[in-house]
């Protein structure tokens, strides 16, 4: 991913944040020169020194089956807020851009174990059930529930790098930056919004 200067992020802390609140990726892998795609949830731990990416599909997806080639690298795309920006919000003429948000996390993929899996499956529904109630934890769930996990494949991502964006405008001077969250704010689509949000936020962490 092409990243100028001004909107690299390289605070692993930061990457780990942003992959936690924006964890529904595109797991891209390729067969025969093909690229082929699925949307997923996903996780990102850590073992040791190492990260890895971690998540499931149908069996009957045949994405899974290219993790058996050997050394075949992966991309995992997560995609936080974008919105398009008007030169005309610019104090100064100038060209339209666009402000988004997105990692992305390149490694090899391997299959899990079914008790890897199963641990998978228990740490999510964990992040996603924990505050409702009667919430549908791995341990609560039936035997004959849990028999569906032959119906999944859990794989793992050894993450070998990352490759992190925000581009929030920071390259413009204060007076726009300001004007562009203004502007923001006034459109109607939550993206924009969001944007807008995400940009205030920025402006007072850097003060």
């Amino acid at each position: 991913m092409y990243i100028p200067t001004y909107f690299k992020v390289t605070d692993m802390n930061e990457i780990r944040d942003f992959i936690q609140k924006n964890s529904f990726g595109t797991l891209v892998t390729t067969k025969q020169g093909t690229p082929i795609a699925s949307h997923l949830p996903l996780q990102l731990n850590k073992q040791g020194d190492n990260y890895y990416i971690t998540g499931h599909m149908a069996y009957g997806n045949p994405q899974w089956k290219t993790f058996e080639v050997e050394n075949e690298h992966v991309l995992v795309i997560f995609q936080g807020p974008h919105a398009y920006v008007s030169s005309t919000w610019y104090k100064d003429e100038n060209v339209p851009t666009w402000n988004y948000q997105s990692v992305h996390v390149y490694g090899t993929a391997s299959i899990m174990s079914e008790q890897e899996l199963e641990e998978e499956l228990s740490l999510l529904l964990q992040k996603y059930e924990h505050h409702r109630e009667n919430a549908a934890l791995w341990e609560n769930l039936s035997p004959q529930t849990k028999k569906q996990i032959k119906g999944i494949v859990g794989f793992k991502i050894k993450v070998q790098e990352i490759q992190a964006a925000n581009k929030l405008s920071q390259n413009r001077n204060e007076e726009d930056y300001q004007n562009i969250i203004t502007k923001l704010y006034e459109e109607k689509d939550l993206n924009s919004q969001q944007m807008a949000q995400l940009m205030k936020r920025e402006l007072k962490t850097d003060k």
